[in-house]
Parts: structure tokens; sequence; C-alpha cells
């Protein structure tokens, strides 16, 4: 069957299904968006309210990152400590998010048009290297989880500079640098290629949304070093505002895909067309 996508990952292929030849995407098929139109025994993980929950998880930590970052910046009633435990907050709305994410990547089965096996008990974590959409699930959730240090040791954060750095700046930095590589294999399992243009889709708007902002998030993690000595001002500004604007493009993104939860697939006949 004809198949194509990113070497070595196949992200579009022809499928089998009711009888006739059709178009299966990768990133449709991992979130169960091409209904399964009378049949029964659909997965709870590829039903339209899964998909909507995760996208409100998403959403909900952003707002933390968004509240928390702006009030960092601008003049306030609350003070550091407090604002601390508001990032961790959104961090943990993160974390299951990209939980939920990855467990329905590990139980999505093959991309052969078939329903997932429900004899088959679900994988919380799975180990599926040649899918895409698996690497770029597993690689958000561990970043998530690295928020969840980042933010945490922020909380009470160490006296001496190195301390700091290594408990605070450096899970930060590493969960930025996952969430940038899964930002990029989702817009690339989104794409069907390395790059691609395609504003008018709802799926291309959500992964270059969170791809946006992985790489704002990115210039906040290198920011957010504690160097030895005093630090301008204008250091600290500039991370916090990376922060908010990245926060931004995953509420935008999170918002997007409640709405694609809504979504039917579109079934194309085969041969596959332009990507």
């Amino acid at each position: 069957m004809d198949a194509r996508g990113p070497w070595p990952f196949i992200t579009m292929r022809c499928v089998l299904r009711d009888g006739r030849e059709v178009v299966l995407r990768a990133r449709q098929h991992r979130k169960g968006l091409l209904r399964h139109a009378g049949r029964d025994g659909i997965p709870f993980w590829h039903r339209p309210a899964y998909n909507w929950w995760n996208g409100l998880f998403f959403a909900v930590g952003s707002l933390h990152f968004i509240f928390a970052s702006l009030l960092s910046i601008t003049p306030g009633p609350f003070t550091a400590r407090e604002l601390a435990l508001v990032f961790f907050a959104g961090s943990i709305f993160f974390t299951i998010a990209g939980f939920m994410q990855n467990l329905q990547a590990a139980n999505a089965g093959q991309m052969g048009g078939e329903l997932p096996d429900m004899s088959v008990r679900p994988r919380l974590i799975g180990w599926k290297p040649s899918d895409i959409g698996w690497l770029s699930a597993i690689t958000q959730f561990v970043g998530t989880v690295m928020f969840n240090f980042n933010t945490l040791d922020a909380i009470d954060p160490p006296s001496q500079w190195y301390l700091a750095d290594l408990t605070i700046w450096l899970p930060g930095l590493i969960g930025s640098v996952l969430f940038l590589i899964s930002g990029y294999l989702a817009f690339m399992e989104t794409s069907h290629g390395y790059w691609s243009w395609k504003p008018a889709d709802l799926d291309w708007q959500i992964v270059t949304s969170n791809l946006l902002g992985c790489i704002l998030f990115m210039g906040a993690g290198i920011f957010a070093y504690v160097p030895r000595g005093p630090e301008p001002g204008w250091i600290a500004f500039s991370a916090n505002l990376l922060l908010c604007l990245g926060a931004s493009g995953f509420l935008l993104g999170a918002l997007l895909m409640m709405k694609e939860s809504r979504q039917t697939g579109t079934v194309t006949p085969c041969p596959l067309g332009p990507s």
C-alpha cells in the first residue's frame, strides 16, 4: 500500500477500511479522530471526551503559567513563593495532560485501519520507538515531569547560586529541550515531512502553536540561568516574558485541540494526494 512520511517514520498511508482503500493520517489515527461509524467497542482513549479533557488540562496548565509569569513582571500583591506555587500547580496540569497524551499514543494500535485490540490490557507508557506520535508524546510527558521538579524546587529555592542552577534551572532546561523535540516531532507527524505550510488545516494550527510555544519556552529556560554574581533585571524580565508568550502558544494549541475533539475525520480515498 502507498505510504509516506519523514524518514524513517510513516505518517500517512492507504489502508483498507470498510471494504475500500482510504487515506489514514498518523495523528488522526493516534487520537481516534477518524470515527468508527456504526462500530462498538471504541476504547476510552479514542473517544471525543478524552481528547476534549486532554485539551482542557493543557489549557488550565497554560493559564497558570500565563498568570504567574505576568505577575512576575508586573507589580502585584503576590509574593515570589505564592507565584512559585501557581507555577507548580500549572505543571501538575501539564503532567496530567502529558500522561493522557502518552497513554493514547501507547495504545493507538498499528496504523492499519483496525480498531485497537480491546482484549489487551492498556499500556501506561508503551515502547514504540518507530512511531513518531508516541515519540512526541513520551518526550513531552518526561518534559512535564522535569517541570514538576523545576517548579517544586523553586517554591523554597536554595540560597547558593550553584544549587539553584542544579535543582531549578537544569530540570527546567532539560524540560524545555524535551518539549522542543516533542513539538517538532508532532509538527513532522502532521506535516508528513520536515516542513509544511498549511495554515488552513486545524491539526497544522495546533502543532504549529505548540511548536512556537516550545521555542519560546526554550528561550525562557536559557534566560533562567542563575549567575554567580548580581544579575541585570532585564534577564529575569525576559525569561518571564518568553514564558508567558510560550504558555500563550500552548493555550491556543490546547483550545484548538478541544475544537478538534469534536471533529469527525474526513475519509479521503486513495491514492495519496500532495502532502
